[in-house]
């Protein structure tokens, strides 16, 4: 049975023409999401070759942050936008997929990518950089939900996870700002292990598309208010746990 027709059944019929539409619009089309875990692992292969981890000094106004949650059966993808510099709230929208991939460390793209798909497609206002909880090239095959997303998105994509999945790095100092490359097994930077707040463990950030270490550390240091997480992510994950965004129309308020 076909994931158009197996997969997306738990849907609404309004989202699940959302869904397709927002794949049959993109410039892009990567693969299909009716993979088997083996078939998954030769497409990141593939896609691994396509990154491209370089910054080139593009404009950004708008970040977006992507969390998503696991429900039995079921994928909530969050999306919120804010302003940036200045990190006041623009938009939030969240998407609920059925989850059509198992559980696989290293693989979880397939796993929650649909839903991020869905949510994107429900944006107003379209950030040009997000920020994944997850990873990036941090990856044991240098290509994690940050990467993948990107390339389907096309924007710059920065993955800011709470722990180490693949590297190596030295201990990281106590103070905000405090950093550490993270290494792979031949030596090469594919990421920065940074303090964002003292006496709370470090987050590791590294490059998904479209950005490189220096830059992709940088922009999550900049939406650092205090808190171990930056805005971005940090209210994605409280939209997809049902929390409102603070907008206002008269006045946008500070996230912090």
């Amino acid at each position: 049975m076909t994931l158009r027709i197996k997969s997306l059944s738990g849907l609404t019929r309004i989202d699940r023409q959302r869904f397709w539409c927002i794949i049959d619009l993109m410039t892009v089309k990567l693969h299909t999401w009716d993979l088997t875990p083996e078939e998954a692992v030769r497409v990141q292969a593939s896609l691994r070759q396509r990154l491209v981890l370089a910054w080139d000094d593009r404009s950004i106004t708008m970040i977006g942050g992507v969390d998503v949650s696991i429900k039995p059966e079921i994928a909530r993808a969050a999306i919120v936008v804010i302003r940036y510099p200045e990190l006041t709230p623009v938009e939030a929208v969240i998407a609920d997929a059925p989850l059509i991939f198992p559980y696989i460390p290293g693989l979880l793209s397939f796993r929650e990518g649909p839903a991020v798909l869905l949510a994107w497609s429900k944006l107003q206002n379209k950030p040009d950089l997000l920020m994944f909880d997850g990873q990036g090239i941090a990856h044991p095959r240098g290509i994690g939900i940050a990467s993948q997303m990107g390339l389907w998105l096309e924007r710059p994509t920065i993955g800011v996870a709470k722990s180490r999945l693949y590297g190596r790095h030295a201990e990281v100092g106590p103070q905000r700002g405090d950093r550490a490359d993270l290494l792979d097994k031949s030596g090469n930077i594919i990421g920065t292990v940074l303090r964002t707040r003292e006496k709370t463990n470090p987050l590791y950030i590294s490059p998904g598309h479209l950005i490189d270490v220096k830059h992709a550390t940088q922009f999550v240091l900049d939406c650092c208010t205090g808190y171990r997480l930056p805005e971005p992510t940090r209210w994605a994950h409280k939209v997809a746990g049902g929390e409102k965004l603070p907008i206002k129309d008269d006045n946008q308020p500070s996230l912090f």
